[in-house]
């Protein structure tokens, strides 16, 4: 994943399983915003890497691919250092779109941020 935002926020995958995916991110330079708190868009990034691993190992890699088609986060509390933890779960798998819950929490497993993320399912040409 080299030359990619997932490699310059310092995502790494933990699981990749049908149906979930969980994921971390450095709460550091690369991810705050200049008041020192872990930057909104690194945590919609971090869910929608999720949401988009996820839904790629749900489908036929020879016939189809997936993209972000909508995401949402609520920021719930603020961070500064450390870890967060990102774990996404399918709730709607359908022919042309799905539907993933992303809750991003840290080392104590407090909830930092609630994301939902549809993907849309690309029929390769």
């Amino acid at each position: 994943m080299q030359n990619t935002l997932i490699h310059a926020l310092g995502i790494e995958m933990i699981t990749v399983e049908k149906g979930k995916v969980v994921a971390t991110m450095p709460v550091d330079e690369r991810t705050r915003q200049p008041f020192g708190l872990l930057h909104g868009g690194a945590s919609v990034a971090l869910a929608e890497t999720v949401a988009s691993v996820g839904a790629f190992e749900l489908v036929d890699k020879e016939k189809e691919s997936v993209a972000g088609l909508e995401i949402n986060a609520n920021h719930i509390k603020a961070k500064r250092d450390g870890v967060v933890t990102a774990i996404g779960t399918v709730l709607h798998q359908g022919r042309t779109t799905m539907v993933w819950d992303i809750k991003i929490v840290d080392e104590d497993e407090k909830l930092i941020c609630v994301s939902r993320c549809t993907m849309a399912v690309i029929k390769k040409k």
